[in-house]
């Protein structure tokens, strides 16, 4: 360790003495006024958890519905509890392919969300021991638009809607219908046309209004909006307006559906002796708009 040299200071000079400090006089420092916490509006608080709670709830809904429509079965019917409920047992569905190159009806590359597939192969086969309808579909498997419109009741219908069809250019008409073991009797129809916009128009213009088709079929003069189709049977491409004949209805009950996916208009119609029962309508109309989504 190296040695520390010793500290050396310089001669001080003569300092005079350092006057006396003033006495110190203790200060008061002055009083903290604590604020009272401000009382928030219990109203306000109660109003932000009932909308926050409501949020939370809407959007575990939605994922749930999203989730269940995405995960369809066949012979399922959103709202129906079990298999024995009536329901229809269908063959396996699977949807037509498409040409090659062509997109699917609502791809980006589709804006005029054209359906390319075969408008034959997306109509619902018949139910499991159901009696096809010989007069359907018609020759080559279309369908006459003469054909189409004798479903309706009056001529006058019959007419003014032929020249409807004819002024948005109406393509084709595809068409099947059956006996179901029931008794049940079922027509599905689908209309192409050039494009969505197309069938967008006719339906806004031509094909419904507010509680009722503005078209009577044959047998279903009184028909109104079907207040027993289960408001989450939401196919995401297609619109539906289901309608139904409310009593009395005579011998039988017509229950009617049109739908609207891109550049098609589906009718789905259903009678039966007595009524038509609500599930098996709800069945065909769900798997007829999956086939066309």
């Amino acid at each position: 360790m190296t040695e520390q040299q010793p500290i050396t200071t310089a001669p001080q000079a003569d300092v005079p003495p350092m006057p006396e400090a003033p006495p110190v006089v203790a200060v008061e420092p002055p009083p903290v006024v604590v604020e009272p916490p401000v009382k928030k509006d219990r109203r306000v608080l109660r109003a932000v958890l009932r909308w926050t709670t409501a949020v939370v709830v809407l959007a575990a809904v939605g994922s749930s519905t999203a989730y269940g429509i995405a995960r369809m079965e066949r012979t399922d019917v959103p709202g129906l509890a079990t298999e024995a409920d009536g329901r229809w047992t269908y063959p396996e569905i699977t949807k037509p392919p498409l040409p090659s190159g062509s997109p699917a009806p609502f791809a980006e590359a589709n804006p005029a969300s054209v359906h390319y597939a075969d408008l034959r192969a997306l109509l619902l086969p018949a139910p499991k021991g159901a009696k096809a309808d010989k007069a359907l579909p018609g020759r080559d498997g279309w369908l006459a638009k003469k054909d189409f419109l004798s479903a309706y009741g009056s001529k006058e219908d019959r007419d003014d809607l032929g020249q409807v069809l004819t002024d948005h250019g109406l393509r084709h008409v595809a068409a099947r219908g059956w006996t179901a073991q029931d008794g049940t009797r079922t027509w599905i129809y689908l209309l192409q046309f050039d494009s969505g916009q197309v069938a967008d128009v006719l339906q806004q213009d031509h094909l419904t209004s507010y509680d009722s088709p503005n078209n009577a079929l044959r047998g279903a003069a009184e028909v109104h909006t079907d207040e027993e189709f289960p408001s989450e049977a939401v196919v995401m491409n297609v619109r539906h307006y289901s309608y139904t004949e409310s009593k009395p209805y005579g011998d039988e009950q017509v229950r009617q559906a049109y739908l609207v996916s891109g550049d098609v208009v589906g009718l789905v119609v259903q009678s039966r002796k007595g009524g038509a029962a609500a599930v098996p309508f709800q069945q065909t109309v769900i798997l007829q708009s999956q086939l066309l989504d």
